[in-house]
């Protein structure tokens, strides 16, 4: 799979602003980066459309047995100003809509196959060198406006003495039998849960991802974003008690319901230890942190606000207090029927709120308008699986109408990059 470096031409009329500017947009981390001046264009330069023009050259010559034709296509680079995606996340009206892809580094690519296809997930996520290349892929072939560090929610989990692996046709499992004695592991002992009360405890344990975030933040300063992003407390804290991957997280739920006592006492140690996993991450060169709060569909909107709500806002609050000019975007996988819950907690301590592809944009819009948040999203990742050129522009168009026009959110998919994905 390749790209075509196609640029995005927006309807015009659209630059409507919903909410004017948030604040001006700050300097950036070090190390300085030269600034691009940004573009006078009226076209929203979409490193997607490209990407679905991609796809749709590869069906076509996949139906005609032509699998070279893809493989014409040039890869391309971000389009300026390098540094979009971090000013319209901080409430500046863009030239142009950036862009970047939840999951953009995975199989759907097949030198990322090259790599997954020899090596365990934790080898090559806690391998610098092979967790770098794997995180620059997609943007070297179609020149997204962020690089996010190719790594997995749960990689903070052994800090805790929580351990966990990826198998290969079957996904994460977490060790531990928590489901049975999260109690007790919370308890004073030999195989106690800890958590990691400051930045630098991470050191020790998590060094390669410092090694990782500095090395592509070398590769991409000056000329795109760096994304480095930890997983909500409570999508954590159900991850590991539930033991891999569930539908309902039913087990986490009894403790929640039957001892909210512990379930409480080990989402404070989860806030704690994700709240200096973001800052370790931003120390290390990230420009930007995505919280992923990827079970959120279990939840109620009550459960939401009791349990997991809370726990994204201390997250956020510990690094906007470190880093305030890092911005922070918050996404609820599924949880697009509390949006509005999510803006009134969330508000005064992220920047952006990611919509699921189960929402409307434009009602997504009129809920965030005047709470100073800018939104992200929500592109069908179907649309990429299985639409052809027409449809992904199409999809594309009406996504940036829906935000107000042209720069005014960040476009992205309403879940990740779907498996199978030419």
């Amino acid at each position: 799979m390749a790209s075509m470096s196609l640029a995005f031409a927006a309807p015009a009329g659209l630059a409507k602003d919903l909410h004017g500017l948030r604040k001006p947009f700050p300097a950036l981390q070090q190390p300085p980066a030269s600034e691009s001046q940004p573009s006078t264009s009226s076209s929203a330069g979409i490193s997607l459309a490209g990407l679905g023009a991609s796809l749709a050259v590869a069906r076509a010559g996949r139906r005609r047995g032509m699998r070279s034709a893809a493989h014409a296509l040039d890869g391309r680079e971000t389009p300026s100003p390098h540094d979009l995606l971090l000013r319209v996340a901080m409430g500046e009206t863009g030239a142009h809509t950036p862009v970047w892809l939840m999951r953009q580094a995975g199989r759907y690519m097949k030198a990322f196959r090259q790599y997954s296809e020899r090596y365990p997930f934790r080898q090559r996520s806690e391998s610098p060198d092979m967790a770098i290349e794997l995180s620059l892929q997609c943007w070297r072939q179609y020149g997204m406006d962020a690089v996010i560090m190719f790594s997995d929610i749960l990689t903070p989990l052994p800090a805790m003495g929580i351990e966990f692996d990826v198998i290969r046709g079957r996904g994460p499992l977490v060790l531990g039998d928590l489901a049975r004695c999260l109690q007790d592991r919370l308890a004073e002992g030999p195989k106690t849960i800890r958590e990691v009360s400051d930045p630098d405890g991470f050191s020790h344990s998590h060094g390669f991802l410092k090694d990782i975030l500095q090395a592509l933040r070398g590769s991409t300063d000056g000329k795109c974003s760096l994304i480095g992003f930890v997983g909500a407390p409570w999508t954590l804290a159900a991850y590991a008690v539930e033991g891999g991957s569930t539908k309902e997280a039913a087990v986490f739920k009894k403790w929640m319901y039957e001892k909210p006592e512990v379930a409480d006492e080990f989402l404070r140690r989860m806030t704690t230890t994700l709240s200096n996993y973001a800052i370790y991450q931003a120390n290390c060169g990230a420009q930007c942190i995505q919280i992923f709060d990827s079970w959120a569909h279990c939840l109620t909107p009550e459960l939401w606000a009791r349990f997991a709500g809370p726990g994204v806002k201390q997250v956020a609050e510990a690094l906007r207090k470190v880093h305030p000019n890092v911005p922070i975007i918050y996404f609820a996988n599924g949880g697009s029927s509390y949006l509005k819950d999510q803006v009134d907690m969330l508000s005064s301590c992220i920047d952006v709120v990611g919509v699921d592809a189960h929402a409307r944009l434009s009602e997504a819009a009129r809920i965030v308008e005047g709470s100073g948040l800018v939104l992200q999203g929500n592109v069908d990742p179907y649309v990429l699986r299985y639409g052809n050129e027409a449809e992904i522009r199409q999809a594309v168009r009406a996504s940036i109408d829906a935000a107000g026009g042209p720069g005014r959110h960040i476009l992205n998919l309403g879940h990740g990059v779907l498996q199978g994905t030419p």
